[in-house]
């Protein structure tokens, strides 16, 4: 059975060797906390452009990558250090795709798309290669859009509801990222689930290109 290992929230805080500030430091709370259609209530986005929004209102990274990522550290790895709002266990994170639900309490949240990492998260990581070694592991965590608003509370289970549709999973999309020629067979399965507004267009245009 799935379960929410942790719900981390971050408030502003340094980006280290850099005079900027960022909300990627997110730290387990306890007892309920509120969604809304934004994300969690009085979690720090500080650059709008890029995080954010509806259709990435909530991140979610997954027990199994954790510990994958602890054996390539070295290190045991506390729920939060990626960045996520979210950490679920009992659930294959590279299996995730666009589409599927988690519903928790009465919070329901649809996958939308991979994350895609930053020097920010290099920064937070201590590691300037960290960027390309996330990319390479294929494990980006999802982002959700809100579905049903409400509270999560870690230690609740979780529903892991799979899409009915033709599947495309995080880790494929983040295949694709600096891709020039991404397959049109590729897009079109892409497009047939909910994916992440920004992606939906981006996609649309391509093949609009293409045909």
């Amino acid at each position: 059975m799935a379960i929410l290992l942790s719900v981390n929230r971050g408030k502003p805080e340094p980006i280290p060797a850099k005079s900027a500030v960022t909300g990627i430091f997110k730290r387990p709370v306890e007892g309920p906390v509120e969604i809304d259609a934004q994300g969690l209530k009085d979690d720090a986005i500080i650059d709008r452009r890029h995080h954010g929004g509806v259709d990435q209102a909530v991140y979610l990274y997954f027990g199994d990558d954790y510990e994958w990522w602890s054996g390539e550290l070295g290190e045991t790895i506390a729920p939060g250090t990626f960045g996520e709002n979210l950490t679920i266990g009992g659930v294959a994170g590279r299996q995730v795709s666009v589409g599927d639900r988690f519903t928790i309490g009465n919070v329901v949240l649809e996958v939308t798309s991979h994350r895609t990492p930053c020097m920010v998260f290099a920064a937070r990581m201590g590691d300037p290669g960290w960027v390309r070694r996330f990319h390479r592991a294929g494990r980006p965590g999802a982002y959700c859009r809100v579905i049903e608003p409400g509270s999560v509370e870690a230690g609740k289970p979780v529903k892991y509801q799979l899409f009915e549709g033709e599947r495309t999973s995080v880790a494929e999309l983040m295949a694709q990222d600096g891709v020039r020629e991404i397959d049109p067979e590729f897009m079109r399965r892409a497009l047939t689930a909910p994916v992440h507004y920004k992606m939906r267009a981006d996609y649309q245009n391509r093949l609009a290109r293409l045909f």
